[in-house]
């Protein structure tokens, strides 16, 4: 892979790059031309089918666990988050109520990831332009909320899921295939809610508490309503709602400051109602933290709890590291430069120091346009994201950013061409324009492999 042309401190000679091109050329094109009929991914063999697009670039993370890494920034987000949980609610003995769960398998079927989820079957997160498929039946996790039926299953009613997720996603210094996200679960029963008002109740006298019908999943605008599911009473939805934006008002303030401004923003996901986000006022900007709402019931009663009430909320650990450390570019997570790593510290959680950068190294910026095959357009046959994949797989982390600057249709033969400007940059060394000429040969050689589309 062009992935080991990560060499510290020293200058490839033009010969050992060349080798280097071609064999992630030549692993390119196996990759993108061959599929296995079956893959082994973490002790487990799947065959693959017609829905399989996991690369073997994309596999190469499972494992890293950088949210674990001693004195990684993301390690200590994910410490700060449990810590602050761990103080927030503790049972009668003074333990901690949440338990966390930060090794869980990556790998997940259709139905943990959407269907026990409530996610429309039509719905845009199910494709294969977004997801990381394995074969119809398994993917790697979209988002950590994919266990939540599973863990409340197994009696769990306080728990954080921390791991990485992921999507298949445009390419620049905010996005990556893989990132990081922090989930959490918490249900409550009448007896807790209603300790101080016990003539309360969860559920209205008219729900007849019949489970739902897994096949019937109301319309997006039927769980747009910000008041309450037709199964909860009004107070039990606003005692929830109390509990879980202070709690995570607390959370954000401890991370951000007391002093963080903000605001909640009503919103919409197909596992909660009512919904909201809550944003921050940074630099001038209103930054998403994390999106929350109350647990749809038909998921607790899936999971065979019939007699509680849930909140659930996630947050991407990439987006809060990046604000609070500074951090310029996603792609500094994966590095394993000591440059990098020696600037963060477990030793105190409340220390946050801001990134330095520690060398700033030129870009490098080629295009690419082709003509796409006959009949053949953008998201009606090619989708950008199938691109910026086989631009993984052949370059690795030396792509910087990639944006598709224009789409022309030819008016006589109605073929479609695309052109994507590509931007070349190392996190730890110089690129020569000669090296990067190399590189985005064999991108486009691959493209023409794997699309077969005609370079222009």
């Amino acid at each position: 892979m062009l992935l080991t042309l990560r060499v510290q401190g020293t200058r490839l000679c033009s010969s050992r790059r060349r080798l280097l091109a071609t064999s992630a050329a030549e692993e390119a094109k196996k990759l993108t031309t061959t599929t296995p009929q079956q893959l082994e991914i973490n002790g487990g063999t799947y065959a693959t089918d017609s829905w399989t697009n996991v690369t073997p670039k994309i596999l190469t993370h499972l494992g890293l666990n950088k949210h674990l890494q001693r004195d990684h920034p993301l390690a200590i987000i994910r410490k700060r988050i449990v810590n602050y949980f761990y103080g927030a609610y503790r049972n009668q003995r003074g333990n901690p109520l949440f338990s966390v769960y930060d090794q869980l398998s990556p790998v997940v079927t259709v139905q943990q990831n959407f269907d026990n989820l409530l996610i429309p079957s039509d719905h845009v997160s199910r494709q294969k332009s977004d997801c990381y498929y394995i074969n119809r039946k398994h993917l790697l996790r979209a988002h950590t909320t994919a266990h939540q039926v599973e863990l409340i299953s197994g009696g769990l009613d306080n728990f954080l899921v921390v791991g990485e997720v992921y999507r298949r996603d445009e390419i620049d210094s905010t996005h990556y295939p893989v990132f990081h996200q922090a989930d959490a679960v918490r249900l409550v029963t009448k007896d807790k809610l209603f300790e101080r008002n016990p003539g309360l109740e969860l559920f209205e006298e008219t729900w007849t508490g019949s489970l739902a019908d897994p096949k019937r999943i109301l319309p997006s605008s039927k769980c747009m309503d910000q008041t309450k599911q037709p199964c909860h009473t009004l107070e039990a939805v606003k005692l929830m709602e109390h509990e879980m934006k202070h709690v995570l008002v607390g959370l954000t303030k401890d991370l951000f400051g007391p002093r963080i401004k903000y605001r909640w923003v009503d919103t919409y996901f197909p596992f909660t109602q009512p919904s909201w986000e809550l944003e921050i006022y940074f630099k001038d900007n209103w930054l998403e933290v994390l999106g929350c709402g109350i647990m749809r019931h038909e998921i607790l009663q899936q999971a065979g709890v019939h007699q509680s009430i849930g909140y659930a909320f996630g947050l991407g650990l990439e987006r809060l590291a990046m604000i609070l450390f500074d951090i310029p570019d996603i792609r500094l997570f994966w590095s394993n430069d000591s440059g990098f790593l020696s600037q963060f510290s477990e030793e105190n959680l409340q220390n946050l120091p801001k990134y330095k950068a520690i060398s700033h190294y030129p870009q490098c910026t080629n295009d690419l346009s082709f003509w796409l095959p006959s009949n053949v357009e953008v998201n009606a046959g090619f989708s950008p994201n199938d691109f910026y994949d086989l631009v993984r797989s052949v370059a690795g982390d030396v792509v910087e950013q990639i944006s598709l600057v224009d789409k022309f249709k030819h008016p006589k033969t109605g073929k479609s061409s695309v052109c994507f400007r590509i931007v070349y940059r190392h996190m730890e060394r110089t690129l020569t324009q000669a090296e990067v000429n190399e590189i985005h040969k064999h991108i486009a050689d691959a493209s023409v492999e794997s699309f077969n589309v005609q370079i222009r």
